[in-house]
């Protein structure tokens, strides 16, 4: 039988994963299309953008795929032909299904200043110009900003917050320069911390979080940024430093291309992940119960691979059932908030439990000695200095 062209556009788990399901699979021709020439591996960005070593937080794709018989494309995909079966970017792509994972995009609710002022932890690229923007400013001016002010109160925020002190208290011992106070301000718009999780889960992230000297201003609306500082409902910070971790919005390939979406921008979807027809959406993308976790992308990638495989074998599709994520906070050294099912735990058995999970992260793409190399990076930090060094 000819071989039916798969094409996945998107390099994040749920694009890569089903890739990696389907190389193992007979009668399909895959052609992966990614816009990065690297996977990020979002749980721990916030190290990147805190001294945090490359190989924590990214993994190229030649080293995913090697051996593997998948096409590797980077494009950016711009729009689709459903009649004649292609999708388009610099180039043209053919296919007899496809599988869209594109992720989510920032988004600044139209608040004025942010595009243009504040700094982001979505990409390698964003994480890496706020740790050289931090490390730059203490050593040009010798002491800390006034403020270091994150916005938004769900996991990103709080585990940047969180890695803050330390990392910016290294700089200043590594240049040696005076011990001063560093204020780090936490914004968010909902009344508690992690509003989306029980409230015995936000309370004690909170409190670790000012354990470590982190100030929180909850229930305050952003109004706008200038190059002195953030406003918001209540007051102002002065800072040059200001991260905005709070929103994000569905891919607009999706309103571009004219998908049915719901209320929240999300691409409606069959019990098979089905949009169309031979069309599917996954991960973050889709409108499905626990949307926007990795591991619910994760999971999606192996359930429409697996219907794939029987589609081709002529055998009974299966319906979608999604699965409960499991949580897991990293809240400053040893020590995590940890929601797992009817489990509540805070504290360093938490921190372990979210340790062994991302080795499993890694260990869902890689081979268990390539996912080690991987998972170690995570406790180390980058040994030169980026900005004596000009680098």
């Amino acid at each position: 039988m000819k071989k039916q062209k798969v094409v996945i556009v998107g390099g994040g788990f749920g694009g890569i994963k089903t890739a990696l399901e389907l190389a193992g699979k007979p009668g399909f021709s895959v052609t992966l299309i990614s816009d990065c020439d690297e996977f990020r591996y979002y749980p721990t960005l916030y190290l990147a953008a805190t001294g945090g070593k490359r190989a924590a937080s990214s993994i190229p794709m030649a080293e995913i795929f090697s051996n593997k018989n998948i096409a590797v494309v980077r494009d950016s995909i711009k729009s689709i032909d459903r009649k004649s079966k292609t999708v388009r970017g610099k180039s043209k792509y053919e296919y007899d299904f496809l599988v869209l994972a594109l992720g989510v995009v920032t988004n600044y609710f139209g608040i004025k200043g942010l595009p243009e002022l504040s700094y982001g932890i979505k990409s390698m690229e964003d994480a890496h110009e706020l740790r050289d923007h931090i490390h730059k400013q203490l050593v040009d001016d010798k002491k800390p900003d006034l403020n270091y002010v994150i916005i938004g109160g769900g996991p990103t925020g709080v585990e940047l917050a969180a890695a803050l002190p330390h990392y910016i208290r290294h700089i200043m011992a590594s240049h040696g320069l005076h011990k001063s106070r560093v204020n780090i301000d936490l914004v968010e718009a909902a009344p508690r911390l992690m509003p989306r999780m029980p409230k015995p889960y936000s309370k004690a992230v909170a409190k670790r979080l000012r354990q470590l000297g982190v100030k929180l201003y909850l229930g305050e609306t952003v109004r706008s940024e200038t190059t002195d500082g953030l406003y918001f409902s209540e007051g102002n910070l002065k800072s040059k430093t200001v991260v905005w971790t709070a929103g994000v919005t569905n891919h607009p390939f999706f309103s571009d291309n004219d998908f049915a979406v719901n209320d929240r921008g999300k691409v409606v979807v069959d019990e098979f992940l089905a949009a169309e027809d031979y069309i599917y959406v996954i991960g973050d993308n889709a409108d499905t119960p626990f949307s926007g976790m990795a591991q619910t992308a994760i999971h999606d990638a192996k359930f429409v691979a697996d219907n794939l495989g029987r589609l081709r074998a002529g055998r009974r599709l299966r319906s979608y059932k999604p699965a409960q994520p499991a949580y897991a906070t990293p809240v400053g050294p040893s020590w995590a908030a940890l929601l797992w099912g009817r489990i509540h735990t805070f504290g360093w058995l938490g921190w372990v439990l979210r340790s062994a999970a991302d080795f499993i992260g890694y260990r869902d793409f890689e081979s268990p000695i390539k996912a080690s190399k991987h998972w170690t990076a995570g406790f180390g930090e980058e040994k030169n200095c980026l900005v004596c060094s000009g680098s």
